[in-house]
């Protein structure tokens, strides 16, 4: 990858981990989110994100153009069901103290890199287009 997405990708990880820290005993902690939860949740994210950047960069380059598109679908498909998935396993696991606010934000998270990894991808694919 000879783009700027690892550094992207980084630099919203770090912000978003430290915001949480930051947030953690005031904001977090009066709407009764579950910390480890968020941490956990953020790190799956990244690093779906970064596969699914990875699988679809490659599909950018290749000759037929469906093969980008239907990348793209499954790396944006993947990280919503993965999110879905381990939004279920915690109400399974917390079924008595389910916080509503820690679902939220984790969908935020799904929105955040989701957008990240689009807007990356459209830079991409305009730089390729250019002729050099």
């Amino acid at each position: 990858m000879t783009d700027k997405f690892i550094f992207w990708l980084a630099a919203v990880f770090a912000a978003i981990t430290g915001l949480l820290f930051i947030l953690e005993k005031g904001w977090l902690a009066s709407l009764g989110v579950h910390f480890p939860v968020l941490i956990i949740g953020n790190i799956v994210l990244a690093l779906i994100t970064l596969v699914g950047y990875s699988r679809s960069k490659k599909g950018l380059s290749a000759a037929n153009p469906n093969v980008f598109v239907r990348s793209v679908y499954a790396s944006t498909l993947s990280k919503l069901v993965l999110c879905v998935a381990g939004i279920g396993a915690y109400v399974f696991a917390n079924r008595d103290h389910v916080s509503k606010a820690t679902i939220f934000i984790l969908l935020f998270f799904y929105l955040v890199y989701t957008v990240l990894e689009t807007w990356q991808l459209f830079r991409a694919s305009i730089r390729q287009k250019k002729p050099e």
